[in-house]
């Protein structure tokens, strides 16, 4: 439900509606909503299209750091994820230890410097006159608008507008000389997910390795003026037979907080577990696909045989197939637990035993 309105004003273009989608009802935390632009001017769309274009003619494709996957073409979740893994495998099969960072930014998206997005697209060599169209970040404002009351004016000096067409792209060249500070890790950027790991014979040294560099990038992403989310940020120490303590000694920030150590996390929309089994990953896939399916045969009678065939086509398959490369590594005695919910599908399209 909405929890308010209000008026954003793009320079001399347009203006946005902003409605307040709460996450947690009863609350005004401004940390737990989602604000949604409803666009009320033809102007504000055709301005993002024009951006676009002079994004993508003014000098060819935008050179990224090959750690960056966010804004390349042909590349996406799975292509990072496979790239991450490949190098973590790899370290394994060499009886090596591995240990990573899972970097979670606060508010990334709206936390992006005018002045220093402007600056990384100079740097770029983006023409002067290019550069002019980027003046719709400045001078804006924004209003809220409450049960007919009407707040003041308040400058919005941060942040890629929300909605927007290039807001992912923006956001990949704002931080695209973040991999640089890595050092002897590796690093890898999709949009605001982060991973840092390192590698090597003694788990000691792996452990200081991904310190200096976690301390590199921290002072990175303060000069963006990015914030670290301390409690979501999290440690995984990858080991499928090599020896390691219950207590492996802590990562922490540069305030002095200690990283917490998880054994699973999801990455890039694929649970990763310290052993790479997949297990977990497998146990989330049989539960959304039971949860769908339950849906399905309690409302069979609903359904012809045709609607049965395609909404087993469009809820089933979908929740396989994303990541599927990735976690096709599992044992088969893993993958075996997927056919039983498989067959279950099938089952409500064509009644088969």
């Amino acid at each position: 439900m909405c929890g308010g309105g209000g008026v954003m004003v793009w320079g001399c273009f347009a203006g946005d509606t902003v409605c307040d989608l709460f996450r947690i009802q009863g609350t005004l935390n401004q940390h737990v909503y989602y604000s949604i632009l409803q666009r009320y001017a033809i102007l504000s769309g055709l301005h993002l299209v024009g951006l676009s274009f002079v994004f993508q003619q003014d000098n060819g494709p935008i050179e990224m750091v090959w750690d960056e996957s966010g804004s390349r073409v042909g590349h996406g979740c799975t292509s990072a994820t496979l790239k991450v893994l490949n190098d973590i495998i790899t370290t394994i099969d060499k009886r090596q230890y591995c240990a990573a960072v899972f970097i979670d930014l606060a508010k990334a998206f709206d936390s992006v410097n005018h002045r220093i997005l402007i600056s990384r697209l100079n740097s770029l060599g983006f023409s002067n006159d290019c550069l002019a169209w980027f003046t719709y970040f400045s001078d804006r404002v924004q209003c809220v608008k409450l049960e007919g009351l009407l707040s003041g004016p308040l400058a919005v000096s941060m942040g890629v507008p929300q909605g927007s067409i290039l807001g992912p792209t923006l956001f990949s060249v704002y931080i695209n000389d973040v991999a640089l500070a890595a050092g002897d890790s590796l690093i890898h950027l999709y949009a605001d997910d982060t991973i840092l790991y390192t590698s090597g014979p003694s788990l000691d040294t792996v452990l200081t390795n991904l310190q200096t560099s976690f301390n590199a990038i921290q002072h990175s992403f303060r000069g963006l003026q990015l914030l670290l989310n301390t409690s979501k940020t999290k440690c995984m120490l990858f080991n499928r037979s090599l020896p390691a303590p219950a207590r492996p000694s802590s990562i922490t920030t540069l305030d002095g907080s200690d990283l917490e150590y998880v054994d699973n996390y999801k990455y890039l929309g694929v649970w990763l577990d310290c052993k790479l089994s997949f297990q977990t990953h497998i146990k989330h896939l049989q539960s959304k696909i039971k949860s769908s399916i339950g849906f399905l045969f309690c409302n069979k009678a609903s359904f012809t045989h045709a609607a049965k065939h395609t909404l087993g086509k469009l809820t089933i398959p979908p929740i396989l197939d994303f990541g599927d490369v990735i976690y096709k590594l599992a044992s088969n005695t893993l993958l075996s637990k997927l056919d039983a919910v498989y067959h279950s599908a099938i089952h409500f399209v064509t009644k088969a035993p």
